[in-house]
């Protein structure tokens, strides 16, 4: 039945005023995410004390002139020319060479042999070491022109600034990782045994794309000092406490991971993120890379490092009492104690509840009712993020070539579509609730889920409870005031108010986490615009037929109706400009294993759907029959491949030795194929447990050991192989499963090259070439 009319009425604002208050929150919309656009960069002429994206870009084209993976001859000649400039620009640096090691757990471990460049630019009166930190390795796909050939420049650039200008007062600490994109054991072996990782500042810089503004994504715990550095100085502050507690709950892993794990580091995490089409590609080259994202990146790295270098780093280096909550606005970062979170998500509670009240005892609404509205408010919350995610698999379905993609090449156009899909959903239910339950009745409904989602992450996930908090707060307040004081210029208030507040602290939020999660995890950032949408159901109320205009079900439709012809012109619109052409190709994964036990070789791939190109080589899910490098654990599809004439890797015993109840055994590794870049062992004991292990003189984590069976994956081999002693108990038999890996599928028989529009995907284990064979080495040989 209609809602009964409030004991108040009053004239309500016609739809001139609807449509102004929303195009002054569109307006609003636009400049808070303009806000996030990455500046100009600066050219080579630039002043000296400036930070030069041309002359950063210049870094970034030597470093990605090719792949330059761990372990290779391209890898040793950036190396050297980082060590020249590097040492050209005064600072005393040298190459750490050594071998890394990061377990796995269960019984794995993966290792490198790694190149870290580190140098010192020392300070005049050193409170504290600051750490500039990027990797100068890239995946064995491509060239790795973002990730992270841009990090690398701009500590180059940013260093060559910094020594043009006055000394700091702290030692500034360049470190330049090896083998980050193998298994972060570059970080793991400067924190292991580099004179200097004993602790410090570290600002980390990364890429997930090849484009947008740098976010500082993580930081380390306790970080109440260090966002109050990073909002003094960064000059393009665009940073997201909630990003940070995301972060935290996801596996992903950085090098800067690594060093908060040692326990001795504190600081910040920055990278950009759109653009993920081409990430760990063959397309991440110099020329994709956006120069104004790396403009941004170095000026925020020289602001920062100036900050820094110069404050008392006593008390950064110790984690702060707590964490700080912060969130960008246009040119600024708000910022408050951790502290308050609570009182304002306790604030919108309270401001909810009074509002409720107030519908109750002056707007009409009873408790039953605005309860029941409550009840119905959860389902645009619920739907809308999976109708976006729907709009993703009906993209998939109508272009197969998504489904291994984390966003398309071109993004924009579907990004607008799912925030129009998501107000299509809202409004819809709107439309359809609003004159039996009441406008007043639905927007307190679903401010009570906002402000309950505002005390469940403050419990739960304190940096982001201030995206609830706010909006619940300002939109209780402004029903309240609206319910108490009827009129016009109150009704236009009380939505505008909420507007802001919600567009401020949403449409940021969305505008980042959009190409931080791809379209494939639409859903997530539409929950964001979700919340944005239903805190604005007072300014849509303003859209919809006012009293007397209730019959008119058209003009009811338009609204929603609007909103879905939006979104399918915005898809039909990314369609057409979407397309897959050489510069934007189709991403394919491709393995070749080759058992030279059983004489059986096989094509392999992870993709859940395979593109046409793939497709000629699979014919179905697959079980390979042992754990492999990048394909254990993954649902694969394999078809039969012939044979190629490689040899697995040679496996000599050097000794065998029983000592008590142990078995000390040693044996050499070598590869017996070109351009090897990885080694897998599987060591397996019957009945028995492997105590200890060592490879290339450095020992396998004690969290890999304890068990019958010990896997490790070494990166980067010496050229005379692996030598490896491991210690084992019991007297079962022993063997060993040898692999080695190579990149490129070119010359194996029966391999169709790719045509023009289709090549290597974005993954560690595209186009890898995987030989394997296993060796018995028997029982333990007891006197």
């Amino acid at each position: 039945m209609p809602a009964r009319p409030t004991s108040r009425p009053a004239r309500r604002p016609g739809r001139l005023a609807g449509l102004a208050v929303l195009a002054l929150l569109l307006a609003l919309a636009a400049w808070s995410v303009t806000g996030l656009r990455t500046p100009e960069p600066r050219p080579a002429d630039a002043p000296a004390t400036e930070f030069s994206a041309a002359r950063a870009f210049a870094h970034v084209a030597e470093i990605a002139a090719g792949v330059h993976v761990a372990g290779s001859a391209e890898n040793d000649r950036v190396v050297d020319r980082l060590v020249t400039t590097l040492t050209g620009l005064g600072l005393d640096t040298r190459v750490q060479n050594a071998v890394g090691a990061r377990s796995g757990g269960g019984g794995e471990a993966r290792m490198a042999r790694v190149r870290n460049v580190v140098a010192v630019l020392p300070g005049t009166d050193s409170t504290g070491r600051l750490h500039l930190v990027a990797h100068h390795d890239s995946v064995a796909a491509g060239p790795g022109a973002a990730d992270d050939a841009a990090g690398v420049a701009a500590v180059l650039e940013s260093v060559r600034a910094l020594t043009e200008g006055p000394a700091l007062r702290n030692d500034v600490v360049v470190v330049l990782t090896d083998a980050e994109e193998a298994c972060l054991c570059g970080a793991e072996a400067f924190t292991a045994s580099h004179p200097l990782a004993g602790g410090g500042v570290v600002l980390n810089l990364e890429a997930r794309g090849t484009t947008g503004p740098p976010i500082m994504f993580e930081t380390s715990p306790g970080n109440a000092g260090l966002a109050e550095a990073f909002a003094d100085a960064a000059v393009h502050p665009v940073a997201s406490s909630f990003a940070v507690e995301v972060y935290r709950a996801l596996p992903n892993d950085t090098d800067f991971s690594v060093l908060l794990e040692d326990g001795d580091f504190t600081g910040m995490n920055t990278a950009f993120v759109d653009g993920a089409a081409a990430y760990h590609s063959p397309q991440d080259t110099p020329e994709r890379l956006d120069r104004g994202s790396l403009q941004a990146l170095g000026d925020n790295t020289l602001a920062l490092t100036r900050e820094l270098g110069n404050r008392d780093l006593g008390a950064l280096v110790r984690p702060a009492d707590d964490d700080a909550t912060y969130f960008p606005l246009p040119g600024l970062l708000v910022r408050y104690p951790g502290r308050l979170v609570w009182p304002l998500a306790g604030a919108a509670l309270v401001a909810v509840a009074g509002f409720v009240w107030a519908l109750q005892r002056r707007g009409g609404s009873p408790l039953r009712r605005t309860a029941a509205a409550t009840g119905l408010a959860l389902l645009p919350l619920v739907l809308a993020p999976l109708a976006a995610q729907g709009l993703w698999r009906a993209l998939v379905a109508v272009r197969p070539e998504y489904a291994s993609m984390l966003d398309p090449w071109r993004p924009g156009w579907f990004r607008l579509a799912a925030v129009a899909v998501v107000l299509a959903v809202v409004l819809l239910w709107y439309a359809l609730l609003r004159r039996r339950v009441g406008p007043a009745a639905l927007a307190a409904g679903a401010l009570v889920w906002v402000a309950v989602l505002a005390a469940v992450l403050a419990a739960a996930a304190p940096g982001g409870s201030y995206l609830a908090a706010w909006p619940a707060l300002a939109g209780a307040l402004a029903g309240t005031v609206a319910v108490l004081a009827p009129g016009r210029v109150v009704a236009v208030g009380a939505a505008l108010v909420p507007g802001v507040a919600a567009v401020l602290v949403l449409v940021p939020t969305a505008a980042l986490f959009l190409p931080a999660l791809g379209m494939s995890a639409a859903a997530a950032p539409s929950l964001v615009v979700a919340l944005a949408a239903v805190v604005l159901l007072p300014a849509w109320e303003l859209l919809f037929p006012g009293p007397g205009q209730e019959r008119r079900p058209i003009a009811s439709a338009a609204v929603p109706v609007t909103a879905l012809v939006a979104a399918g012109a915005c898809v039909a619109t990314g369609l057409a400009v979407d397309r897959f052409d050489a510069d934007h190709p189709v991403p394919t994964r491709l393995a070749y294993v080759l058992d030279t036990d059983a004489g059986r070789a096989r094509w392999v791939s992870t993709e859940t759907s395979p593109a046409e190109y793939t497709d000629r080589f699979v014919d179905g899910p697959g079980d390979l029959g042992a754990d492999l490098p990048y394909l254990a654990g993954r649902p694969v599809l394999t078809g039969a491949a012939e044979p190629a004439d490689l040899p697995a890797p040679e496996v000599a015993v050097v000794s065998d030795e029983v000592r008590g109840e142990r078995r000390e055994l040693t044996v050499r590794v070598t590869p017996r194929r070109g351009s090897v870049r990885l080694v897998d062992l599987d060591l397996t004991v019957d009945y028995g447990v492997v105590t200890r292990a060592r490879i290339s003189g450095r020992a396998v984590p004690d969290a890999a050991l304890g068990s019958d069976r010990l896997r490790v994956t070494f990166h980067a081999p010496p050229a005379d192989g692996l030598l490896v002693s491991a210690t084992v108990t019991g007297d079962g038999p022993v063997r060993l499963r040898a692999t080695d890996g190579s990149d490129g599928l070119t010359g194996l028989p029966g391999f169709e090259p790719r045509p023009e529009g289709v090549d290597v995907a974005g993954a560690h284990g595209s186009d890898l070439v995987l030989v394997t064979a296993v060796s018995d080495l028997g029982r333990a040989r007891r006197p």
